[in-house]
């Protein structure tokens, strides 16, 4: 059996602050393999984007991985040392952030910082990293490259900076990216551009992707399998037709329901009630309970992990397989 690229077993990611202790990841396991794109789904505050945060090692103080191993190709990283993981992080492993302007330096040249991103890795020389970062930004979409090198941020639009960032992530046919919401700023056009060329990088390069959103529209289109995230957990997770045609767990029934384009026209539009619950006072039991219109006695005892087929869900009522 082929290893795969990223296995993330029991997760947990802990902010231990004056007021308690915050689960924003607790106990997350997936894999991504050569090649594949996972779709990370749910509501703001459910711990996507620590997710991601916590595979490249970026989760500042006072939060710090409690628990769990993160194994990129066969090896844990967790509590590797700082300098092992900057050889790692950029070279090996790349993120795409939501805002480029995190990942761009508004003073200086797309041509400097594309090269410095080179040869912090690799001993080139500049020549060579120039060469490399013109015909990147030709891979992602930029037209005249060549020229383009030596404009700055501020000289781009949204969808162009956005193609910079993803340029950069790039630079070094890095085997897992980990891409946080990347299109959500951008326009529909421009979205659904980056989105094919993604999906052809990704088949070309071989890369492992793991793409952070809360639009599974989105996701639908890019991902061949989907996590779906609520209070720091996954609460189902499988191939991408079996999540949207067939959803199991309630909570993917509700963000199914809530997306306009499933609703017929002139319905009304379906939300789930209530908020997600803080991860400072998680409740007891099943943490979608409060807002699930299926909820019995049981739910106050902790689902377990639950499968069929390829799918696995938490959940004591299974609501679409029984229907089915």
């Amino acid at each position: 059996m082929t290893q795969p690229t990223l296995k993330i077993e029991n997760l947990q990611t802990h902010f231990f602050t004056g007021k308690g202790v915050v689960k924003a990841v607790d106990g997350v396991s997936f894999e991504v393999g050569r090649g594949e794109v996972l779709g990370l789904v749910g509501e703001s505050g459910s711990g996507k984007s620590i997710t991601g945060f916590s595979i490249l090692g970026l989760v500042d103080p006072p939060g710090r991985i409690a628990g769990g191993r993160i194994l990129f190709q066969g090896q844990d990283i967790v509590g590797l040392p700082p300098h092992e993981m900057r050889s790692l992080r950029g070279r090996k492993i790349a993120m795409i952030f939501q805002d480029p302007m995190m990942t761009l330096n508004p003073v200086l040249s797309i041509e400097t910082q594309m090269v410095e991103t080179v040869q912090a890795h690799e001993k080139v020389s500049r020549k060579e990293a120039r060469a490399r970062a013109r015909d990147t930004l030709g891979m992602v979409g930029i037209p005249f490259p060549e020229e383009r090198l030596a404009s700055y941020p501020h000289q781009f639009s949204g969808g162009m900076r956005q193609r910079v960032a993803i340029a950069i992530a790039l630079l070094h046919r890095p085997d897992l990216i980990i891409a946080d919401e990347p299109t959500t700023a951008l326009d529909v056009t421009i979205q659904s551009q980056i989105l094919a060329q993604i999906q052809t990088l990704t088949k070309e390069l071989g890369m492992a992707l793991v793409w952070i959103s809360h639009d599974l529209g989105v996701v639908a289109g890019l991902a061949h399998r989907i996590a779906v995230m609520y209070a720091g957990r996954i609460v189902e997770i499988g191939p991408t037709d079996d999540i949207l045609d067939n959803p199991t767990h309630p909570y993917t029934i509700g963000l199914m329901q809530s997306v306009p384009a499933n609703m017929p026209r002139g319905s009304e539009l379906k939300a789930i009630p209530g908020m997600a619950p803080s991860p400072l006072h998680r409740p007891t039991g099943c943490a979608f309970r409060q807002r699930c219109t299926f909820a019995t006695a049981a739910c106050e005892i902790e689902p377990p992990l639950d499968a069929a087929g390829n799918v696995a869900w938490r959940c004591f009522h299974p609501q679409a397989r029984r229907a089915a």
